[in-house]
């Protein structure tokens, strides 16, 4: 559950109070705490190569959840996710049919987008395996995107050749 990202903060904590340094523990952190900027890294490459602009892109993060078929926003990393890409000057939507409108908004600030729209972005971000994105299929995903575009699949939601990037 939500408390996965938070538990070894805790363990780390009681471990060091009796002298023990987790390092495993602490490297699993880092590791978690880089992957926002990794995703971002890694797309922004793929931009670069495919002359997509990178400011002003217009990108479409697919599920906000902390994971599948779950409304639960607590502890949701897809949020760093949205800082970096704010951080390069993209232009991001939002889609989450799980999550409720006003708990993004209260907690993150993030609009959720009610809509989708054919030939919009630039790239689609598959964050979450929400079974709605599945039952969408990679077809109606690339129509959302316009002609020079990428699919970074996350979650493995699409098949191997369906998506131009994985995690």
């Amino acid at each position: 559950g939500h408390c996965l990202g938070v538990d070894p903060y805790y363990l780390t904590y009681k471990a060091e109070s009796i002298g023990y340094s987790p390092e495993i523990i602490l490297a699993g952190r880092r590791l978690n705490d880089s992957m926002a900027s990794y995703v971002v890294a890694q797309l922004m490459e793929q931009m670069k190569k495919r002359g997509i602009q990178i400011q002003g892109a217009k990108i479409l993060l697919m599920g906000l959840t902390f994971k599948e078929n779950c409304p639960d926003l607590r502890n949701t990393r897809i949020v760093d996710i949205i800082t970096e890409l704010g951080n390069n000057n993209c232009d991001v939507d939002v889609y989450d049919p799980w999550a409720n409108t006003e708990d993004a908004k209260n907690r993150f600030n993030i609009t959720l987008t009610q809509s989708l729209k054919p030939d919009t972005y630039n790239c689609v971000i598959l964050a979450t395996k929400h079974h709605q994105f599945e039952d969408m299929g990679a077809s109606f995903i690339r129509n959302l995107c316009r002609p020079v575009h990428i699919i970074y699949d996350l979650k493995y939601i699409l098949k191997a050749d369906e998506s131009d990037l994985r995690l």
